[in-house]
């Protein structure tokens, strides 16, 4: 974990209520997909949680999704704001796992960690798959940067707007070596229930501290207790107690 400031120096609109943000500092704390950062925002006691979307050297690129006060006060930030992030957060995804086709599939706010994901497999030389799910056209949101990254990419809208009428599990049709998974409870559960190969969960949860002091994030898995933002927010689909 590492504590730093950093400068907004982009920010845009995606869909309604997502937004992209880019900022200018030290990254490299960061060192695996699926990680994330915790946000200090002025007159806010907790900090906000906010998964990786993609990362360089000097920049870190973020997308979120206006959902309380805080994130809605992110959306006003103009560039040259100075925020105060801890970075290097949880423990991301184990690439060595994922054999030569992965399947990637990311809901909602679980979508940005898949790009991150998707480039460093690329890197190494695998083939991943992408599905993304959506509830309607209108709130889709990076297709055109995951299809220019030249992965497979598959869309599914719940009431059939756009891509694959129904949810993310509709569309796990094909063949695949292992899955990685971000997004709500009741994806990833779905998800389970119908994967064919092992694979790795990352978990959303409201956070207290964000590093595994206060102890507020912890669930009960196969193997003893865990902190959702210190030996998660991935699990392995193993040791998941539904």
């Amino acid at each position: 974990m590492q504590r730093t400031r950093f400068t907004l120096i982009h920010q845009e609109k995606l869909a309604p209520k997502t937004y992209r943000m880019v900022l200018s500092g030290d990254t490299s704390a960061i060192t695996a997909p699926g990680q994330f950062v915790n946000i200090a925002l002025e007159g806010k006691f907790l900090r906000r949680p906010i998964s990786v979307c993609d990362w360089k050297e000097g920049e870190l690129t973020i997308l979120y999704k206006v959902v309380g006060q805080g994130t809605e006060q992110m959306s006003r930030m103009v560039p040259g704001v100075v925020l105060d992030i801890l970075t290097g957060l949880g423990n991301g995804y184990d690439l060595a796992k994922s054999g030569d086709k992965p399947l990637l599939i990311g809901g909602g706010a679980g979508i940005p960690p898949m790009y991150a994901l998707a480039k460093a497999l690329l890197a190494q030389g695998k083939h991943p798959q992408v599905i993304l799910g959506f509830n309607q056209a209108s709130e889709q949101f990076f297709l055109r940067e995951f299809k220019d990254l030249g992965v497979d990419v598959t869309v599914t809208t719940v009431d059939g707007s756009l891509g694959v009428k129904g949810f993310v599990t509709d569309a796990m049709t094909g063949e695949y070596t292992y899955i990685y998974t971000c997004g709500p409870l009741p994806m990833l559960k779905a998800i389970d229930g119908k994967a064919l190969t092992s694979g790795q969960f990352s978990f959303e949860e409201r956070m207290g501290c964000g590093f595994g002091a206060c102890m507020g994030c912890t669930c009960q898995t196969k193997y003893g207790n865990k902190r959702i933002c210190r030996e998660g927010p991935v699990l392995e689909r193993e040791e998941i107690i539904w």
